[in-house]
């Protein structure tokens, strides 16, 4: 009976406790968004990856001596321009969209959103592509990639026809163009799903959750750029190559992935993410394989966010979208494996060796000078 009276005094204080923790779960819901975290974080640590990545590069193998300082300088202020000029654009263009929004009523962004993302991720991956097979020979060539590298910065972009100018100024200003594009693919589709939340969350779940994910994207970016800075330079630039081949496969894969789910959303007559996991959110027609979890596009993503940021994972996989993904690596090996041929045989497979100049030496950097010959 006393034990009993006792347990009945204290359910007053168990259910007061109970409130009390409701109560501060709903405050903090009210200053911390979840998916606003996980989203901003997402977009950050994408670019954070690929910033870090160029910078370390730069760090490792032009800031040895005094004769490079320049040179590095040039390039390191290239990586910086391209950051803050895709994010200034990306405000823009999303300040444009979210304006539209309120005027017009039309959600300019929404209604083509996944193609504007799939080309924005298709580029990035060929960008990513191209530069990792070059990282990878600047071991074996290290001083005469210096020597190159400085001819392309001093050079000035004029050559006949215009693929050798688009070769050349793509050349000139490689370490401007791929933050660049990172930054304004990731930071519009950030901009406008924080935007999105806003509508029907409290404004005041938004700022803290946006600074956190920044700081956390920026803080593993910067551990990267630590870690690759201090490594071997054969290490990182393995190491650094494989991670940027991950994030372009993923790129790739999203990219196919992406262009199909905007046909499937113009048959469902909107975003098919908001019907949630299960049928109708994906096109049976097109699915190898769907689990009815762990999607990426849902309510910020969860982890799973960052795995399709930086791997390319979704829940639903698609037809193009795995042999996308597949294709993309096996073009990989093929690259590699031809690349290896041709140091081997001093030809590339298939074409008949010719006589190389000491200036062309393998180093597969095209240079102001060739192009114009």
């Amino acid at each position: 009976m006393v034990r009993g009276s006792t347990l009945n005094s204290h359910e007053p204080n168990l259910i007061k406790l109970t409130v009390l923790s409701i109560c501060q779960s709903v405050k903090m819901l009210d200053l911390f968004s979840v998916p606003v975290y996980v989203v901003v974080f997402r977009e950050t640590l994408e670019t954070a990856i690929i910033v870090s990545v160029l910078l370390a590069f730069l760090k490792q193998t032009l800031d040895g001596s005094q004769r490079d300082a320049n040179l590095y300088k040039a390039l390191r202020a290239q990586v910086w321009l391209g950051t803050a000029t895709g994010f200034a654009l990306c405000l823009i263009g999303s300040g444009i969209i979210i304006g539209i929004f309120y005027i017009l009523g039309t959600d300019a962004w929404a209604d083509h959103e996944y193609y504007y993302e799939g080309v924005f991720s298709l580029v990035s991956a060929v960008i990513i592509t191209i530069m990792g097979g070059a990282l990878l020979r600047v071991g074996k060539m290290e001083e005469k990639w210096r020597v190159k590298l400085a001819k392309a910065i001093e050079a000035p972009v004029t050559a006949h026809g215009k693929r050798a100018w688009l070769v050349n100024f793509f050349e000139k200003y490689a370490m401007f163009v791929l933050p660049f594009i990172t930054v304004l693919r990731e930071g519009i589709e950030g901009i406008v799903f924080v935007a999105g939340v806003s509508f029907s969350a409290p404004a005041s779940a938004v700022p803290l959750p946006v600074i956190m994910g920044l700081l956390s994207g920026g803080l593993v970016g910067y551990i990267l750029y630590r870690g690759g800075s201090s490594a071997k330079l054969q290490v990182f630039l393995v190491a650094s190559t494989c991670l940027l081949y991950l994030v372009a496969a993923g790129l790739f894969s999203r990219a196919i992935w992406l262009f199909e789910q905007q046909q499937w959303n113009k048959v469902v007559g909107g975003d098919a993410a908001e019907l949630g996991d299960g049928p109708g959110s994906y096109d049976i027609d097109r699915s190898i394989w769907h689990v009815n979890c762990c999607n990426p596009q849902l309510n910020g993503g969860g982890g799973w966010a960052i795995f399709n940021a930086v791997l390319g994972w979704n829940n639903s996989a698609t037809y193009g979208s795995v042999l996308a993904y597949n294709l993309y690596w096996i073009f990989v090996i093929g690259q590699f494996s031809a690349m290896t041929y041709k140091e081997d045989h001093g030809h590339w497979p298939l074409l008949k060796g010719k006589g190389k100049s000491e200036d062309e030496d393998e180093e597969g950097l095209v240079t102001p000078e060739r192009a114009e010959d």
